[in-house]
């Protein structure tokens, strides 16, 4: 990895609508200085869901740019060339991805997802909290790695163990 540059990341998920969106805007949040997060779906929805907007609004971040797009959108040329990719859920995990260019890291950090949940609005506030802080808590892992002294094969092998040793843990 090339020192003194930022990084993309790319966070997938089916919709694009929840978990992707909250992935990017925590990176940008915690990382701005050294990442550009982006998000995108496999079948994505039309917008993102207004919990997620409220969640990120109540944290202080910027929710302006954020939008529900298709991954093809960062297959095409002259798509910014991704470092990195994560999967998000499980079902997007399991689809055919498109071709990177660039070959980028991949792992699958799996989150449940939030627009599921049921109950009150208070319940659902709390599931998309949930979800926002266990990524927030792998993100400010990933971007602990001193990445310019890794090599491929160990940034890949960083990148798999932080998504599933906090999902072994319930974090």
């Amino acid at each position: 990895m090339t020192e003194n540059r930022k990084y993309n990341v790319l966070f997938l998920c089916t919709h694009n609508s929840a978990r992707s969106i909250l992935a990017e805007a925590a990176l940008d949040q915690l990382a701005g200085d050294r990442f550009v997060g982006y998000s995108a779906g496999s079948h994505p929805g039309t917008a993102p869901n207004p919990y997620a907007i409220a969640l990120l609004k109540s944290q202080g971040i910027d929710t302006d740019r954020l939008r529900s797009k298709s991954w093809d959108e960062f297959a095409k040329d002259g798509a910014p060339q991704m470092d990195f990719i994560f999967t998000v859920c499980d079902d997007a995990a399991g689809e055919v991805c498109p071709i990177w260019p660039g070959h980028p890291a991949k792992a699958h950090w799996g989150v449940a997802d939030p627009s599921k949940a049921k109950g009150s609005d208070d319940d659902k506030r709390e599931a998309f909290l949930q979800a926002f802080m266990q990524m927030k808590k792998r993100i400010e892992l990933f971007t602990n790695l001193p990445l310019e002294k890794l090599d491929g094969l160990a940034i890949q092998q960083q990148m798999q163990s932080i998504g599933t040793s906090l999902r072994e843990k319930g974090e």
